[in-house]
């Protein structure tokens, strides 16, 4: 590789770390906008989208108008989804400590506990993708959130995989969280994702 290489390559990685930045950047500043208890789950679809154009070839889009343009259009779904999700999630975190707290239970009471929380893990991680990529009212994402999750339970380990990968170095270094973690973290899921929908789109 002569000098010119290098410096393309480390130029092209400058570039991408710049962009990758900006949008986590702009995901804290949406979600801040929305007071965070509305601005969140519209931020994430709105980053999980400019990530998709990213992945599609379109890497050259204005980050900032693109992102506010889906936040926008997906404010009122994404908030419908992120709330019933978290719902759902408080209510699963109650029954943790209600079993913590009974004695004697039946073995088959955890063993669905944690199977029903295994279908929620699957449900959150795969429906704002979704939602990212496809035009259609939450209820239908959560649907296909469980199919897809279930059917290709490769891809689903490979989501969590990449969410736990993000969380780890977040907690080791917690200035990464405000430049980067956000950013790559959906982007990576994203990428991850977009392979299972490429698939389908074909069908």
């Amino acid at each position: 590789m002569d000098g010119k290489q290098i410096v393309s390559s480390l130029d092209r990685m400058m570039y991408w770390i710049m962009r990758l930045a900006i949008l986590n950047g702009l995901w804290f500043l949406f979600s801040i906008l929305g007071l965070f208890l509305a601005g969140v789950f519209p931020a994430t679809v709105a980053a999980l989208g400019v990530a998709r154009k990213w992945i599609m070839g379109n890497d050259e889009i204005h980050i900032f108008q693109t992102f506010k343009e889906i936040y926008k259009q997906e404010f009122k779904n994404a908030n419908l989804l992120g709330w019933i999700l978290t719902i759902m999630g408080i209510v699963l975190y109650l029954n943790y400590r209600v079993m913590l707290n009974t004695a004697d239970l039946l073995f088959i009471i955890p063993f669905a506990f944690y199977l029903l929380v295994f279908f929620y893990s699957i449900i959150v991680v795969w429906s704002f993708p979704l939602m990212a990529h496809y035009e259609a009212k939450w209820p239908l994402h959560v649907k296909n959130a469980f199919i897809i999750g279930i059917s290709k339970i490769h891809y689903t380990l490979l989501l969590g995989m990449t969410i736990f990968i993000v969380l780890y170095i977040s907690l080791k270094i917690p200035a990464f969280i405000l430049f980067f973690s956000i950013a790559i973290g959906l982007s990576g899921c994203m990428w991850v994702a977009m392979q299972v929908f490429y698939k389908l789109d074909k069908r």
